[in-house]
């Protein structure tokens, strides 16, 4: 998954707004105690962080 395909996706979920600021401030213990942006910057690919996402934040299915 690209980059750019996640942020659509986050944006898609969380609205723009929100979804720059869950991935900044949302610490999740299933990332290894990081927020989305310390995952993504610590080399975690884009499509395990969103997978995360989706299970920790019950994305629905269809958005997966």
């Amino acid at each position: 998954m690209r980059l750019t395909v996640f942020w659509q996706r986050m944006a898609e979920h969380f609205g723009p707004g929100y979804a720059d600021t869950f991935a900044r401030d949302h610490v999740m213990s299933e990332l290894g105690g990081r927020t989305v942006n310390e995952a993504l910057d610590a080399g975690w690919a884009a499509k395990d962080v969103w997978q995360v996402v989706c299970a920790v934040m019950d994305v629905p299915r269809e958005k997966r």
